[in-house]
């Protein structure tokens, strides 16, 4: 996916209520996780790269906003994104 489009999806679809997002690749299974906005944000979204929280460290990151809990993804390789109301669903 291009940088608009998913710039676009974070601005108009994540809401407090929907933070959780289902980001499906092109060459692997989708992943559960929560786009982080940290202080470089906008330079490695610049690159089309986003820092994303994963379902396994959801429960901690809440608690300690630990910024090595999150793992960097390449956008090139999103091929869809899905916003998920409640994660215990899944």
């Amino acid at each position: 996916m291009h940088i608009e489009e998913i710039e676009k999806f974070i601005a108009n679809k994540i809401t407090v209520e929907e933070a959780f997002v289902k980001i499906s690749f092109k060459k692997r299974d989708p992943v559960y996780g929560l786009f982080v906005k940290d202080k470089d944000y906008n330079f490695l979204k610049s690159k089309n790269f986003w820092r994303i929280v994963t379902r396994n460290g959801f429960e901690e990151y809440s608690k300690s906003k630990n910024m090595a809990l999150a793992r960097m993804f390449s956008g090139s390789e999103f091929s869809k994104l899905t916003s998920v109301k409640d994660m215990s669903e899944i």
